[in-house]
């Protein structure tokens, strides 16, 4: 097992950028690829690009910096995208969405009322669901982020982040890292991963289950637990 991204990411044609994946090998490559890529657009203009080719419905959504945002696209009321930020075809963002800073989201993918992205790359047809937060990561193709699912993407000692795989211990360059969905993987709402969480393709995790370090491919995770009934007093609550 390694961190290769032919072990999350078998989809690699589901990436919406041709020749972005090119020179990456590992996840944390394509997070560091985001920043050079963004930040390039606007070198190459020499200028701050501002092209949306979407629609939008209700109020103006709120724009700072450099965006590209790609035909198809719907962007509803009180969204706020922050860029450099990269946006494809077909892309349903919902009212109250923050797109923050080198993210990159593919074709075909639905961002949540109330969510907010940081630094996430996501293959086309990916998903996060409502009042989520996801930074400092990547989704592969069709992974779906049910709502309220926060990913942590920072130690509290503010150290390099790791990932345990097989009793090994390997670091991932920075001190910002969020998480890793393989294609296909889902996370129910209200999970939570630790800083450097990996996910491989096709799992489950259920809700309102707290992961870290590494899930392999094809699992289900859930938890076990015990629901305790005691009898309760009728009261009339007051209004």
């Amino acid at each position: 097992m390694s961190l290769d991204i032919g072990y999350y990411f078998k989809r690699l044609d589901k990436f919406p950028i041709p020749g972005f994946l090119t020179d990456c090998h590992t996840p944390s490559d394509i997070l560091a690829f985001a920043k050079v890529f963004l930040d390039n657009i606007e070198k190459n203009q020499k200028k701050k690009v501002e092209e949306n080719h979407g629609e939008i419905r209700g109020a103006d959504p709120t724009f700072y910096n450099s965006y590209y945002i790609d035909q198809g696209t719907v962007i509803y009321n009180d969204v706020t995208i922050i860029g450099p930020v990269y946006i494809g075809r077909n892309v349903e963002i919902m009212p109250g969405a923050i797109i923050r800073p080198y993210t990159i989201i593919g074709d075909n993918c639905s961002i949540g009322h109330g969510s907010e992205l940081k630094h996430t790359v996501m293959f086309n047809g990916s998903k996060v669901a409502s009042l989520a937060f996801v930074g400092d990561s990547v989704l592969g193709a069709s992974a779906r982020i049910g709502s309220g699912v926060i990913t942590a993407n920072r130690k509290f000692d503010q150290t390099e982040a790791s990932v345990k795989i097989n009793g090994e211990k390997h670091m991932l360059g920075s001190d910002y890292f969020g998480l890793v969905v393989g294609d296909n993987s889902r996370l129910g709402a209200n999970c939570t991963t630790q800083p450097g969480t990996h996910i491989g393709p096709n799992t489950w995790v259920f809700p309102s289950i707290c992961v870290r370090d590494f899930i392999p491919e094809r699992v289900r995770v859930t938890e076990a637990r015990t629901l305790v009934f005691a009898e309760n007093p009728v009261i009339e609550l007051k209004p």
